[in-house]
């Protein structure tokens, strides 16, 4: 009987070793297969932790800002309250005869302010400012020669903010040339 080897470099060697061979071969590919599916696996692992980590800052940082600008809308209702009494203190002041309630008045208000002020609630700059749209709504322009162009010559309510946020826009009369 004679051999018909496929491969000149099975001849001389058993069925057994040319098995042997196969099988090995066979399962390197197999351990090929299962590193690259293994790569594939923690590449995917790495990912969906990379995405959790960045879920959470995100979360964490909505989550400040909720808590940071919860009373914003609280704010909101208490501003005309603080514009009535100044309004009030404005009156009090060109009539001689509420002097006491007159001071009453200045002494809640200012109190009214202070808490405000606690609460990280500031007036915005606005007199004598270069008008800013982002915290300040224009009602009127005017001419003037003491004031640049573009200057805030009056504020006609105030405007507010909380941390960083506007609240309320101060409104404003600005200057143009007083052409």
């Amino acid at each position: 009987m004679s051999q018909n080897p496929t491969n000149p470099s099975d001849a001389g060697r058993s069925a057994a070793e040319q098995a042997a061979d196969a099988a090995f071969q066979a399962s390197e590919q197999e351990f090929e297969k299962l590193r690259a599916d293994l790569d594939d696996a923690a590449d995917r692992a790495l990912r969906a932790q990379a995405e959790l980590d960045n879920y959470r800052k995100r979360a964490r940082r909505e989550l400040e800002d909720e808590r940071r600008y919860a009373a914003l809308p609280l704010l909101r209702d208490l501003l005309p309250v603080l514009d009535n009494m100044q309004r009030a203190i404005e009156a009090g002041e060109k009539s001689s005869q509420a002097a006491g309630l007159l001071d009453g008045i200045k002494l809640v208000a200012q109190n009214l302010t202070n808490v405000l002020a606690k609460h990280e609630c500031q007036k915005i700059a606005a007199l004598g400012q270069p008008f800013d749209p982002a915290v300040h709504e224009a009602i009127s322009q005017q001419p003037s020669a003491e004031h640049e162009p573009g200057t805030v010559t009056l504020v006609a309510q105030e405007g507010y903010v909380l941390h960083d946020r506007v609240v309320r826009p101060a409104q404003v009369i600005v200057s143009k040339s007083p052409n």
